[in-house]
Parts: structure tokens; sequence; C-alpha cells
């Protein structure tokens, strides 16, 4: 079982906590006002599979000027 740190709030942790963050939002827009809020989480689960494989993240680069630094190797 793998077990993240959760001692700082580092770049790749605050961009999980987005991604899940708009895709309840999107979740919870598709069923209770319009199903176009399905497109949310189509647009998060896009963003993170760009991220995973070629690194650009448009959120990272956000929070990376709003302060936040990638996890420092143990």
């Amino acid at each position: 079982m793998f077990l993240a740190s959760t001692k700082t709030w580092y770049l790749e942790r605050v961009v999980y906590f987005v991604a899940g963050l708009f895709s309840l939002v999107g979740v919870s827009l598709g069923f209770f006002v319009s199903p176009w809020g399905y497109l949310l989480n189509l647009l998060v689960g896009v963003n993170l599979v760009v991220f995973s494989t070629i690194g650009f993240c448009p959120m990272a680069i956000l929070l990376n000027k709003l302060g936040f630094q990638p996890k420092v190797k143990d």
C-alpha cells in the first residue's frame, strides 16, 4: 500500500485536491442543475491524462505561480 506524505501541501498533492474538488462539483452540477455539468468531469479527466503522459498541466502552472512547490525527493 502506498501512503502519500501529509506533512505539507506540495504541488502535486494540491493538483489532485483541486481535480477531486472540480470533479465533485461537476457531478453535483450534472445531477442537480444540468447534464452539461458532467462536461467539467470530462475536462478534469482529460487534464489528468495529459498531465500524467506529457507533464503539462495549466493548474500546476497556476499553483506554482501562487507559491506551491513540487515535492522534493527524499
